[in-house]
């Protein structure tokens, strides 16, 4: 039998071990029911400028606006001091500090040594959490998601954060917002 048979052989065994997804990719967890809640203006216009203030105030920055279609799109970012990041000594190279290097001999004459240290000065690991709205004639949508980036800015945590504690924080001022200050309860 030939190698090349044989390495063939190994390469084809290999490739059906591989499985297909027996699902399409989804948001885990799934969007809190909180995060669908009805509008409280029929007003769509007014119902935009009200989640805008109140995303604001939040401390978040517009990123994209769509008043056709009743969308905004904002997020926030602040630093991570302390952050561990758990796959940061998977190699043996210490917390922290991100060391590069080998050498190596080539035929004939030569050699080489590389040594590089990572990580920058002055950069802290950061969390990005973004919103999207989108205000429809009788309804509101939430989503939100977080993003956290390590010292060298390697994204290393993402997930949707479309949780019940937020979307009904959110829907409460949303609400106390919308109603005039004669009219309140």
């Amino acid at each position: 039998m030939k190698p090349i048979s044989v390495t063939l052989t190994c390469l084809l065994a290999l490739a059906g071990c591989q499985a297909t997804p027996d699902r399409l990719p989804q948001a885990e967890p799934a969007p809190s029911a909180t995060c669908y809640f009805p509008s409280s203006s029929a007003n769509t216009q007014a119902v935009l400028r009200q989640s805008v203030a109140v995303l604001t105030e939040w401390g978040f920055e517009l990123d994209s606006t769509d008043t056709s279609l009743g969308l905004v799109s904002a997020s926030r970012e602040k630093a991570l001091h302390g952050y561990y990041d758990p796959y940061d000594n998977a190699y043996g190279y210490g917390r922290g500090m991100r060391m590069f290097g080998g050498f190596g001999i080539g035929r004939g004459s030569g050699i080489g040594i590389g040594l590089g240290f990572g990580g920058g000065l002055n950069h802290q690991p950061i969390e990005v959490e973004r919103v999207s709205l989108l205000v429809g004639d009788r309804d509101v949508r939430i989503s939100r998601d977080l993003r956290r980036y390590d010292h060298s800015g390697d994204l290393r945590e993402s997930y949707s954060a479309s949780n019940d504690d937020f979307c009904r924080r959110f829907q409460a001022v949303l609400q106390q917002t919308s109603t005039p200050a004669g009219n309140a309860p």
